[in-house]
């Protein structure tokens, strides 16, 4: 009686020796596809163009807090220039579930924060968020 299918030829490999060779061409392709895309991505170094009016957009926007503190240390709501005095009757009530924003000056030096957050200490505020721009 004669065998209908052919034995497999091994060629003398075992099974895990023949695995090793199927991988191998998928190895180098994909080795192959990283340094393509590592040249590629380094011959275009001009960043992505600006949106239109993105960035007219950007310097017009006012951040969305209540108390706005000044390079010089003035603090102003809603536009308005308040002193330590005139300040809190201008804030609203203290309320822990929904702190005061404030938004400072890049500029700003620490003793004028440290004066304002003080203030704020005597005027029952126990909650502040301090907002700030991500870094350029």
């Amino acid at each position: 009686m004669t065998d209908l299918v052919p034995a497999p030829s091994t060629s003398g490999k075992g099974l895990l020796e023949r695995v090793e060779d199927a991988l191998l061409p998928l190895i180098n392709l994909v080795f192959l596809l990283l340094m393509f895309f590592i040249v590629a991505g380094q011959l275009a170094d001009d960043p992505l163009p600006e949106l239109p009016g993105s960035a007219q957009l950007e310097q017009e926007r006012t951040p969305e807090a209540d108390l706005m503190v000044k390079a010089d240390g003035s603090w102003q709501v809603q536009g308005e220039t308040y002193n330590k005095d005139t300040l809190l009757p201008e804030l609203r009530e203290p309320d822990e579930s929904k702190p005061l924003k404030i938004a400072a000056d890049e500029n700003l030096g620490m003793a004028d924060l440290e004066a304002l957050l003080e203030v704020l200490e005597a005027g029952g505020y126990t909650e502040v968020l301090l907002l700030t721009e991500p870094a350029r």
